[in-house]
């Protein structure tokens, strides 16, 4: 799997509208390789089917850094096939690594030295970079990303943060793009970028098409809806895991900064930045966003009223609470319900 193109037809540079390359890497996630050429194929199957006498082509391209032939997804099944790095790609996209944690992810990164200065040199040449969901620490670590704007898997970001603190992370987001380089969330997330690419290399109607024949919701903005605090990765420091352990039980009443300090043994002044290097977020924010957690558990699992739901995440004000909780999630507390809750199979 290199390249996709229709059988028996030569394709010249001219006719190509848009060539992307996915680096090939062991351990990839397949999803992340072969979702991308699929989409891109049927996109050009349905251009075909409203031109039949032509039209600039989609093209997808999978390579490797290293001058591999093939590797290995996660999964253990092989891509074959693979080319050196083009010269004339428009866009080169970072897939997703399989790993068991962060910290593993992170150290492999030491291992992945070709593909880094691969794509520091692309860059230089101009070409477009784009990271899927873990795919993005790679992206991190050639430095590109350094002061930008980016997004990864929402259950990496504690992770990404302590790692590439001079990113400026925005974990909620689905998909961010700042000048030429894209960051999308988890592996289904990327599905997004590749409807942009197709609107703005053959419209905004082929790609509407494209989302409907394979049903991707190209509506969606946040990975916010999906935050689940039970998966993600947990921090490792005395001083969080006393103010976690705190904030657990005491999350039903009202936790005061100082309070937390005092409970930490330490000052408010390096609570302040302690939080903001773990969570990217200050005390008080952070206190916000485990009981909308918990409403969101609540509101999974159980039949509470939504006034009983907010009397459990310590709050009094309703109105407010239910301003909080879309402002987090951008659903409705009656949405969220009606979208996640257990139900009996």
């Amino acid at each position: 799997m290199c390249s996709r193109n229709a059988p028996g037809r030569s394709t010249s540079v001219a006719e190509v509208s848009l060539r992307l390359g996915i680096m090939a890497i062991d351990g990839a996630m397949m999803s992340s390789i072969a979702s991308v050429g699929d989409a891109l194929y049927v996109a050009q199957t349905l251009a075909e089917i409203r031109s039949p006498l032509g039209a600039p082509r989609l093209e997808t391209i999978v390579f490797s850094a290293r001058g591999s032939t093939a590797v290995t997804t996660s999964t253990g099944l092989t891509v074959a096939g693979l080319v050196p790095p083009p010269d004339d790609l428009d866009i080169v996209l970072v897939p997703g690594i399989m790993h068991r944690e962060p910290r593993a992810l992170y150290e492999r990164l030491e291992f992945l030295q070709p593909e880094i200065e691969l794509l520091r040199k692309l860059h230089l040449r101009g070409v477009r970079l784009a990271g899927c969901c873990s795919g993005t620490f790679l992206l991190a670590a050639t430095g590109l990303l350094d002061g930008r704007r980016a997004t990864t898997s929402w259950w990496l970001a504690a992770a990404f943060r302590q790692y590439f603190p001079a990113v400026r992370l925005e974990a909620d987001a689905m998909f961010i793009e700042d000048h030429e380089i894209a960051t999308t969330g988890a592996a289904t997330a990327i599905q997004g970028l590749v409807l942009r690419l197709i609107a703005k290399a053959r419209g905004e109607e082929l790609a509407q098409q494209t989302s409907r024949l394979l049903l991707i919701d190209a509506e969606r903005q946040s990975q916010a809806p999906y935050v689940s605090q039970a998966l993600m990765e947990q921090p490792r420091s005395s001083l969080a895991e006393k103010a976690e352990q705190m904030l657990q039980r005491e999350l039903h009443n009202e936790i005061s900064v100082a309070r937390l300090a005092e409970h930490c043994g330490t000052s408010e002044r390096s609570l302040l930045r302690h939080f903001q290097s773990y969570y990217g977020m200050g005390p008080s924010a952070h206190i916000q966003h485990l009981r909308v957690e918990r409403a969101k558990a609540l509101l999974e699992a159980t039949q509470l009223t939504f006034d009983e739901v907010v009397e459990r995440c310590g709050y009094t004000d309703v109105s407010s609470f239910r301003k909080l909780f879309k402002r987090a999630t951008t659903l409705t507390p009656a949405g969220y319900r009606e979208r996640f809750r257990l139900r009996a199979r």
